[in-house]
C-alpha cells in the first residue's frame, strides 16, 4: 500500500489548505464497470432462491453488487461514498456490508439497497487497509491500517440510531461515527446483550468508541478472526503475527518466523490454526495453542498477497505478486499451479467449485478450483512438493523447471473499463489527453466531463505534440488519475484565475468580448441540479437582481465576513449554464468534497437533493454559484510598455506603463494605437494608473474572430514583440509566455504598414 495523496481533501492530507477543495471525478459512459484494480471481494447468498451476490471493492473508490447466475453477472448496485481506494469489505450483521478505505474511514451499507450508506465510522488516523469478521458472530468487525491501530467494532452499538434531541459538536463528528451529513450517535451508557461478546459504551460527549487493540508500532496489512469471534490475528510490517482477545483488546501472544511484511492471514473455524502469507514469498501454518510455526510452504517466487482455504481448512489457495494461483495440501505439502493471471493477485473468494480472483486490473475472473474436492484437482498431475525454505522454490524456478498451469483461461469474466495511467493537461486548459491501461489515447473536455476524441492506440507523446497550441491560460485546476479516471481538483482562489472571451467559447447570445470565468461556469454546471433542487425546496424563484442571497442557516457569518470578495459584474441574473459547461446526465461526474462538518464525501451531481449546505459543500463554492461572488484574484492583469519601432516617425501619447487583462487580444492594442494616433481623442481609454479601460475593451473593432475592415483614412498598424510580428488574435499572456520570455514587464512595439 503506497502512501499517495488522496483524491479528496482528507484530514490526513500532507498539504495544508486554508479552504476545502472541491474535486469532481469524470465517470465513464459505462458506469456499471470498475475502472481501477479490484482490492476486495465478498460473497453472499440472498434469502430468496436467486443466485449469489458478489461484492467488489475497487481502487476507483466504489463498491459494486453483482447478481450471479450461471455464466452471467449483472451489476445491480453501485455503492459510492468513499473518496479514495476501497481496500477491503466484509459482510456482517443483518444485511450489512462494511468497507474500509484509504480515506481513513469505515462505511456501513445496506447491502440489499441501491447503494445506501448507513453510517460512516471515523476512528483511524491513516489509511484503513483490512477488515475481519466472525462468521458465527457477525456483529463483531475488526479494522486495521497504516497507523498501526487495530479497532474492534460492535456493529449493533456503532450503527445504533442517532438521537435527534442532541446536537453534537463538529469535534464529535471528526472522531466518531457519522451518518451522511448527520453528527454522532448519542445515548446512555449501556451493555450489548448476550448476542454479542463485546461490551461497548455510548456516552453524551464522544459517541460510540470501538475497542482498541494496542501493540502494533507499525502498519497493519492483514487481519483474520475465528468463527466465534474469540480470537483475532493481525500482521504487517513488523513481520510478526500478533494474537488478540477481541473482547478485551488485549494481546495474548506474538508469533515470529517471517522475514518480511505479512500481507495475508486466514484462521480455521475453531481458531486453532492460522495461515499467513508474506512478502518473503512464504506461507506459514501456525498452531495457536502451541504458539509456534508447524509448517512452512515455499510455493511462490514473490510476495504472497492473498489466501483462501477450503471449508475444512485442509487445503489453501494462494496468490500474489507473481500472478500465479496455487493449490496446496497442508498435510502432504503437495502443490499445484492452477492458473496464471496477467496482473498481481490481490484477493480471492471461493464459491463452491470455483474461485473468484481480484487483481490490479479492473476485471474479475472466475476460475475452476474444485473447492469441494480439492484432491480431485491435485490428481490432474503436474504437482510438486512445496519446500520449506523460500530459496528452494526460487531455485527450482531459476533452474528452468517451468510449471504449466492446469487451466489456461478463466471460466467467466466480469469485465472492467481500462483505467487511465497517463495524462497531460493541454495548453488551452480545457482539454486533457489521456492514455489508459490498454494503450488507448483519448481527449477529454473537462468543462463538460466527456471524451471529445478517441484516437485509439496511437503514440501518446506524438499526439500531445500534434495538439500543442501556442496559448497561455493560467493553471486553474489540477488533475490526478489515482482512481483510474480523471479527478479534477479546484482550489480557491487559484481556480478563478482563468478567463476567456465568450467568442472563443462559441457561446451564442452573449456579447463576443464578455469575459467568462472558467471555474465559475464549471461550478455552475456541476451544481445546477443541486441549485434547482435547493430552490424547489425553498419554494423560491431565482428572480433576485443579485442572485439568491443565502440565509443565515445556509451561510455562516464567518463566510460572509470574508474580506475583499468581488461580485462578478457580468454575472447578475446569470444562472444559465452555457453549452461549453453542460455536464452529462447520462454519466454524470461525482463530486468529492467536504464542508465545515462531517468529513469528506462523494456523490454523483445528479444525486444531490438540495439539502446540502455549508456543512457539506465548501462555502466558497456556494458563494460563487448562488451569490455570484468570486474571491479576490491575482495575476489577472498584464503590465506592458508600448513604444514605436526603431526609426518610426509615428508617436502616440502614453503615460508610461500600461495594464490590461491577460486575455486582451493584440487587435485591441492595434485599436488603441489607431485611436490615439489618428483620431486625436482625449486619453479617456487610459486610467490614471495607465490601465486599459472598458471603452477600449468594447471597441467596435472585432474581437477574437479577426479585425473588421478599417476605414481607408486609418493606417494599418502592426504590433511586434522581440522583432516578431504578432497575430491579431494572440493574447497578451500568450505573447509574454512564448514571445517575450522574460520576467520583466512586457515591451510591445508598433509600426505603420505601408499599403502594397
Amino acid at each position: 500500500m503506497h502512501r499517495v495523496g488522496s483524491a479528496g481533501n482528507t484530514s490526513n492530507s500532507s498539504r495544508p489548505r486554508k479552504e476545502k477543495r472541491l474535486t469532481y471525478v469524470l465517470n465513464y459512459a459505462d458506469d456499471e464497470k470498475h475502472c481501477a484494480g479490484i482490492n476486495c471481494l465478498a460473497l453472499s447468498k440472498p434469502a430468496s432462491d436467486g443466485g449469489d451476490y458478489l461484492f467488489t471493492g475497487s481502487r476507483d473508490g466504489t463498491l459494486k453488487r453483482w447478481e450471479l447466475n450461471e455464466n452471467a453477472a449483472t451489476c445491480s448496485a453501485t455503492f459510492e461514498s468513499h473518496v479514495d481506494w476501497v481496500n477491503d469489505a466484509v459482510l456482517a450483521g443483518d444485511n450489512v456490508l462494511v468497507s474500509c478505505s484509504s480515506d481513513a474511514t469505515l462505511k456501513a451499507w445496506n447491502c440489499l439497497s441501491e447503494g445506501t450508506c448507513i453510517r460512516t465510522l471515523r476512528q483511524h488516523s491513516d489509511y484503513v487497509t483490512c477488515l475481519a469478521t466472525a462468521k458465527k458472530n457477525s456483529n463483531v468487525v475488526a479494522s486495521a491500517g497504516l497507523g498501526g491501530e487495530v479497532f474492534i467494532w460492535d456493529l449493533e452499538a456503532a450503527l445504533a440510531p442517532i438521537s435527534k434531541s442532541n446536537d453534537p459538536t463538529e469535534d464529535d463528528c471528526s472522531n466518531g461515527v457519522t451518518s451522511g451529513a448527520n453528527p454522532l450517535p448519542v445515548g446512555t451508557l449501556r451493555t450489548i446483550g448476550s448476542s454479542s461478546s463485546i461490551s461497548a459504551h455510548l456516552n453524551q460527549s464522544s459517541g460510540y468508541a470501538p475497542t482498541a487493540a494496542k501493540g502494533h508500532k507499525e502498519s497493519v496489512y492483514a487481519l483474520a478472526m475465528n468463527d466465534t469471534g474469540t480470537l483475532l490475528v493481525s500482521g504487517g510490517t513488523e513481520k510478526v503475527v500478533r494474537v488478540w482477545d477481541p473482547r478485551s483488546g488485549l494481546k495474548t501472544m506474538k508469533l515470529k518466523g517471517h522475514t518480511d511484511n505479512i500481507r495475508a492471514l486466514i484462521m480455521d473455524p475453531t481458531g486453532r490454526y492460522c495461515l499467513s502469507g508474506s512478502s518473503d514469498s512464504m506461507i506459514r501454518l501456525w498452531d495457536i495453542g502451541q504458539q509456534r510455526c508447524v509448517h512452512s510452504y515455499a510455493v511462490h517466487t514473490d510476495s504472497v498477497w492473498a489466501l483462501a482455504s477450503t471449508p475444512s481448512f485442509s487445503h489453501v489457495y494462494s496468490g500474489g505478486r507473481d500472478m500465479s494461483l496455487y493449490l496446496t495440501d497442508l498435510s502432504t505439502r503437495e502443490s499445484l499451479l492452477l492458473c496464471t493471471e496477467e496482473h498481481p493477485i490481490l484477493q480471492m473468494a471461493l464459491q463452491d467449485d470455483n474461485i473468484w480472483i481480484a487483481t490490479t486490473d479492473s476485471s474479475v475472473h472466475r476460475w475452476p478450483a474444485e473447492g469441494r474436492n480439492p484432491q480431485k484437482a491435485l490428481q490432474r498431475g503436474a504437482s510438486f512438493l512445496a519446500g520449506n525454505l523460500s530459496f528452494s522454490r526460487a531455485r527450482v524456478s531459476l533452474e528452468g523447471s517451468t510449471l504449466v498451469p492446469v487451466f489456461k483461461e478463466p471460466e467467466f469474466t466480469i469485465p472492467g473499463t481500462p483505467g487511465i495511467v497517463q495524462h497531460e493537461i493541454l495548453n488551452n486548459r480545457r482539454h486533457v489527453l489521456t492514455k489508459d491501461s490498454v494503450g488507448s489515447v483519448k481527449l477529454w473536455e473537462i468543462t463538460r466531463g466527456i471524451v471529445v476524441e478517441d484516437y485509439g492506440k496511437v503514440p501518446f507523446d506524438e499526439k500531445k505534440e500534434e495538439l500543442f497550441e501556442m496559448v497561455s491560460i493560467p493553471a486553474w485546476f489540477s488533475v490526478d488519475t489515482r482512481l483510474g479516471s480523471l479527478s479534477v481538483h479546484l482550489d480557491t482562489p487559484q481556480c478563478f484565475s482563468a478567463e476567456m472571451y465568450s467568442a472563443d467559447l462559441n457561446i451564442s447570445g452573449k456579447p463576443e468580448d464578455d469575459k467568462v470565468n472558467l471555474a465559475r461556469e464549471t461550478l455552475k454546471g456541476l451544481l445546477t441540479h443541486w441549485l434547482t433542487k435547493r430552490r424547489q425546496r425553498h419554494g423560491s424563484q431565482a428572480s433576485s437582481t443579485n442572485g439568491d442571497v443565502l440565509s443565515g442557516k445556509d451561510f455562516s457569518a464567518k463566510s460572509l465576513a470574508h474580506s475583499r470578495i468581488e461580485v462578478d459584474g457580468n454575472a447578475e441574473n446569470d444562472s444559465m449554464v452555457y453549452p461549453p459547461f453542460e455536464f452529462s446526465t447520462v454519466s454524470p461526474p461525482s463530486i468529492i468534497t467536504e464542508g465545515s462538518q462531517g468529513g469528506p464525501w462523494r456523490k454523483k451531481i445528479t444525486d444531490l437533493d438540495g439539502t446540502e449546505d455549508e456543512k457539506d459543500i465548501p462555502w466558497w463554492c456556494i458563494d460563487c454559484v448562488v451569490n455570484c461572488r468570486l474571491p479576490p484574484r491575482e495575476n489577472i492583469k498584464c503590465s506592458f510598455y508600448l513604444h514605436p519601432c526603431e526609426g518610426s516617425t509615428v508617436q502616440i501619447l502614453t503615460q508610461g506603463k500600461l495594464s490590461a487583462p491577460r486575455i486582451l487580444r493584440i487587435h485591441k492594442v492595434v485599436n488603441y494605437v489607431i485611436e490615439k494616433m489618428v483620431l486625436d481623442k482625449p486619453m479617456d481609454n487610459i486610467s490614471s494608473e495607465g490601465t486599459f479601460g472598458g471603452p477600449l475593451q468594447h471597441s467596435a473593432i472585432g474581437d477574437g474572430s479577426g479585425l473588421k475592415p478599417i476605414p481607408k483614412f486609418k493606417p494599418l498598424i502592426e504590433i511586434l514583440c522581440n522583432n516578431q510580428v504578432l497575430p491579431p488574435d494572440m493574447s497578451l499572456a500568450t505573447v509574454r509566455a512564448y514571445i517575450w520570455k522574460k520576467p520583466e514587464d512586457l515591451v510591445l512595439n508598433y509600426r505603420v504598414v505601408q499599403p502594397k
